[in-house]
């Protein structure tokens, strides 16, 4: 299974479509039922995975000073319930940032500062022994979240990072800030064994991008290709992330250096498929959960068949899943059926 990930990656043939899923883990009942073993027990999330047909597993780590709250001002957003008990939701607090000011003057190296390198080589390495040996059957990444917008998100929240953006040039002195915050991280993973690294940024929102596109390939993109480039010299492959509708950026993606693209399925998987599937590995599929949310099968059926007779025409490489998530509000059964499609669908 692991193989059958990095084949995927490489733009190999495979025996099948390579799979992954977001969120599963909060399904404990189901996890429980499937693997044999209650919630005390480490092993039932491995058995969970292969007894799923997990090939890949998402995965990004911050670092040692991830915790950005804790070295200085960061912006708390709270969190909506997802957990089934609800147990997850936190209320929303007062932003530290009080002015466009407050947002031009920050820099987050200086701010949070940087790990020492060394230590940071060895957490991460020490990070991807630790997935092997818990997980030997699937391929597990390396990454970093908050790399250039989503990093702005985490310390201003949306509303001062939108005010900040209104002016370009001194909005770009503060990503280039994350910039090198998380540039320090990706020499860090460049230095580590690690196979594959997933690049995290959500850039743009479910509409597309909220600033003008010529910013984005400007100012943001070239800095993307900047932080693979220790990446791609250490001979790693480089998956890009991001919520939202962004489809109009995949080229340029593409070009600055990343193997493969990670989507929602409000991004128009037929159209990535024909332009993109020769070239990149597609994380993804043409599945909504909203669908499975309100147990519409006919039409998760037509939405699972349309991405196999697309990815075999088109894709050399597909690592299916739901793009949006399977949270826990979506029903065992639902989940059960959607599984033994895929086993039964998702051979080459």
């Amino acid at each position: 299974m692991r193989q059958r990930a990095l084949d995927t990656i490489n733009l190999k043939p495979a025996d099948r479509f390579a799979h992954t899923e977001y969120s599963m883990e909060y399904h404990e009942t189901l996890i429980q039922k499937i693997s044999g073993n209650t919630k005390e027990n480490p092993a039932r999330i491995r058995t969970f995975y292969d007894e799923w047909n997990y090939d890949f597993l998402w995965v990004t780590d911050g670092g040692l000073h991830a915790n950005w709250g804790e070295r200085g001002r960061a912006t708390d957003m709270g969190h909506a319930a997802y957990n089934a008990d609800g147990s997850d939701q936190r209320s929303i607090q007062e932003c530290p940032f009080k002015t466009p000011e407050d947002v031009w003057n920050f820099d987050a190296v200086k701010e949070y500062g940087l790990p020492d390198f060394q230590k940071q080589v060895h957490a991460y390495q020490e990070l991807t022994n630790n997935r092997k040996r818990n997980f030997p059957g699937q391929l597990s990444t390396g990454g970093y979240y908050p790399t250039l917008i989503s990093g702005a998100i985490a310390s201003f929240g949306w509303d001062m990072l939108l005010l900040a953006a209104s002016e370009g040039d001194k909005f770009e002195k503060v990503l280039e800030s994350f910039f090198q915050f998380t540039l320090h991280h990706m020499k860090a993973w460049a230095e580590t064994d690690v196979e594959v690294i997933i690049q995290h940024d959500d850039f743009v929102w479910t509409q597309g991008p909220f600033m003008h596109p010529d910013y984005y390939r400007r100012v943001i993109i070239p800095r993307y290709k900047k932080l693979w480039e220790p990446l791609k010299k250490a001979g790693k492959k480089v998956l890009f992330c991001s919520d939202g509708v962004y489809l109009q950026f995949m080229p340029d993606i593409l070009e600055a250096g990343a193997d493969g693209l990670f989507f929602e399925p409000d991004n128009d998987f037929e159209t990535i498929a024909r332009e993109f599937g020769s070239v990149a590995c597609l994380v993804g599929s043409a599945v909504d959960c909203r669908d499975l949310t309100f147990n519409k099968w006919d039409a998760v059926q037509a939405s699972m068949d349309k991405t196999f007779q697309l990815a075999r025409t088109h894709c050399k490489g597909l690592i299916f899943c739901t793009g949006n998530h399977i949270p826990a509000n979506i029903s065992d059964e639902m989940c059960e059926k959607y599984i033994a499609y895929f086993k039964e669908n998702s051979i080459r």
